[in-house]
């Protein structure tokens, strides 16, 4: 296939290495023309995945690519930008969105913003830099369209990269967008030092909350058991590369929200996220006592007052 990948971060990145691999025409558009030109002068993103070996790869910017005749566009761009991207770009060909969150200005999917072509999501637990590596890895590709879905997992199937079909798209988008809350959670667990069986039983908790809030929106049970649930919330929560757990210790240890962006360098869809998704489960009516807590340490409430809060809560039944 001819295949645009918009959005020149990690997972774009490795995931147009991924899409080469399988003997795909690939072009990468990433926004700063001084980007797209060290990746075509060096075969290297200068940014991003650096490891990543991108010969064989046309770089582009974003508004030069060649979206009109392509046959999959791939968008793996912030949840923040993802409607104006998807809504800019021309051409009929199904888009696959690699974005994990919700539409900050409306908490919408984002898989409902694309308009007047097909769509789909792939998630699972895809840490960019161990995929560059060629390590093995499984994901899941969801579409209302299953003939679409079933065509990308022939496209994208392979010995290192296994690809289920999931026919929940509902339920994959919103596990996507909440795992990372929960991984920001885990990793202000890392950071005050509350050890294995404090982060595990929040980890647990937290799979609960993302469950009561798909189920809420019609999504499929077993979707939560699965890699784009259990599985991608365990990576996520515990990777070392996972950049929501990553900013979560930080923050614990004492730095902001910005400060700890910043030592990243990359986006923390989490911190996006987290406002979204307590203002969806208002409207709901769905108590996320995780998600809430999430957002209160992001207002300045002391993490450690948050921990003794939720240790306080009623006992109830699981």
């Amino acid at each position: 296939m001819k295949t645009v990948v918009v959005g020149a971060g990690s997972w774009g990145s490795a995931f147009a290495c991924l899409l080469r691999d399988r003997g795909h025409d690939v072009t990468l558009a990433a926004r700063d023309p001084e980007q797209v030109a060290t990746i075509a002068q060096t075969g290297h993103n200068p940014r991003y995945a650096r490891e990543a070996d991108l010969s064989g790869i046309a770089a582009t910017t974003i508004a030069e690519a060649p979206v009109e005749d392509a046959e999959l566009v791939v968008v793996a761009v912030p949840s923040r930008v993802f409607g104006e991207v998807a809504g800019s770009l021309p051409g009929r060909a199904p888009i696959l969105s690699l974005t994990k969150g919700l539409d900050p200005a409306t908490g919408e999917r984002l898989s409902t913003l694309v308009r007047g072509r097909p769509v789909a999501v792939l998630s699972g637990p895809n840490i960019a830099e161990e995929i560059v590596r060629g390590l093995p890895a499984a994901a899941v590709v969801a579409s209302e369209d299953l003939e679409l879905a079933v065509r990308l997992q022939v496209a994208l199937h392979s010995t290192i990269f296994r690809v289920y079909v999931n026919e929940d798209i509902v339920g994959v988008e919103l596990c996507a967008a909440a795992k990372n809350v929960i991984a920001l959670a885990a990793g202000g667990a890392d950071g005050l030092g509350l050890g294995d069986n404090s982060k595990a039983a929040l980890v647990a908790r937290g799979l609960a909350e993302m469950r009561r809030l798909a189920e809420s929106a019609g999504a499929r049970p077993d979707t939560f058991a699965g890699l784009a649930g259990m599985g991608d919330l365990i990576v996520t929560c515990w990777s070392p590369a996972g950049r929501n757990r990553r900013a979560g210790e930080l923050i614990a240890r004492g730095a902001t929200a910005e400060e700890a962006v910043a030592e990243i360098g990359m986006v923390v869809e989490g911190l996006t996220t987290a406002p979204v998704l307590r203002d969806v489960s208002h409207r709901l009516e769905l108590e996320l006592p995780i998600t809430e807590g999430v957002c209160a340490v992001l207002e300045g409430v002391p993490l450690i007052d948050l921990v003794r809060q939720l240790m306080r809560r009623e006992p109830t039944t699981e």
